[in-house]
């Protein structure tokens, strides 16, 4: 049991911190250019929201509800407004101009409220359908293991959440050291290429959920 549940949180762990989705792109790119500190507010963003998400497909496995994650139109419906949501935010990437390194400017002036940075990890996760996946997946099987015990799913949960926080806040860490090394032509390259990789994102999943049935 000890074993299979380490295994699960391991997996989990590097699934949702290493996958090359929506939230790193953004992660990184914001680390990058508002420095640790905006860049944890995000993380924190993301990792609320996939508690939320673990937190409600624990209640649905719980209560013997999950397949209404499996149906198509759940699926369909989540796709097309996560792919919308992706879309609007990969737009706004093409719109950010770069920091001026010969300028003398007033960051603090400049930075987004933590509100929104929160807002906009939280819902940039939120609405991505192979983040739920993933966690009805992942619930499913640890709650055998656990004979369907809520507290023990939530405390399990919990602790892997934690240990993905502490890996975000490294990565928006080390992002925001290399940005002294970085000019603004480069800012500028990373700000499209977050957009574009968004956008991608976005078109794919309403592609996959709508126009290829």
């Amino acid at each position: 049991m000890i074993l299979g549940l380490i295994y699960n949180a391991i997996i989990l762990i590097i699934l949702l911190a290493f996958s090359f989705g929506p939230a790193f792109f953004a992660l990184i790119n914001t680390g990058i250019k508002y420095g640790y500190r905006t860049g944890s507010f995000l993380a924190i963003g993301v990792v609320l929201s996939d508690f939320f998400l673990c937190l409600m497909v624990c209640l649905l496995v719980y209560f013997g509800m999950a397949n209404l994650l499996h149906s198509s139109e759940t699926q369909t419906f989540f796709a097309i407004i996560g792919g919308v949501v992706l879309i609007v935010f990969g737009a706004f990437f093409f719109k950010k101009q770069p920091v001026k390194t010969d300028e003398v400017i007033d960051m603090e002036n400049q930075l987004p409220s933590p509100k929104f940075m929160l807002l906009k990890g939280f819902f940039l996760n939120l609405f991505n359908p192979s983040v739920w996946l993933l966690w009805l997946a992942n619930v499913t099987a640890v709650s055998k293991v656990m004979d369907y015990s809520l507290p023990k799913m939530i405390i399990f949960f919990s602790l892997v959440l934690s240990t993905v926080l502490a890996v975000e806040l490294f990565k928006v860490k080390l992002a925001g050291k290399i940005k002294n090394y970085l000019t603004d032509r480069i800012m500028t390259i990373v700000n499209y290429l977050t957009g574009i990789a968004l956008i991608i994102f976005g078109l794919i999943l309403i592609y996959n959920h709508y126009f290829n049935k």
